[in-house]
């Protein structure tokens, strides 16, 4: 059970914590951090692959594949907006 509760929190204090940390970022800053934290992402992919495959009970697996669904999600959009980006400055 204790387990369980573990798992939980810390789920829901990485929520919390990116939410507030995304939403004090100021416009002008997004993009350019956003390409960068690309890198952590793919850290965050492979830490959250490594939790889904040594789970030992259905609800960590469950919280594994979320992770590694959103961390899939955050890469995938971090590449798209900064391809757009770099679009901007090319000479038409």
């Amino acid at each position: 059970m204790t387990e369980y509760l573990f798992a939980v929190f810390i789920f829901a204090l990485a929520t919390f914590l990116g939410f507030e940390l995304i939403s004090k970022v100021p416009p002008i800053l997004h993009t350019p951090l956003m390409s960068g934290s690309n890198a952590i992402s793919g850290i965050t992919i492979i830490g959250s692959l490594v939790v889904a495959g040594e789970a030992t009970s259905p609800l960590l697996t469950a919280l594994g594949l979320l992770a590694v669904i959103l961390a899939t999600l955050n890469v995938v959009g971090g590449f798209l907006v900064t391809d757009r980006m770099l679009r901007m400055f090319k000479r038409k």
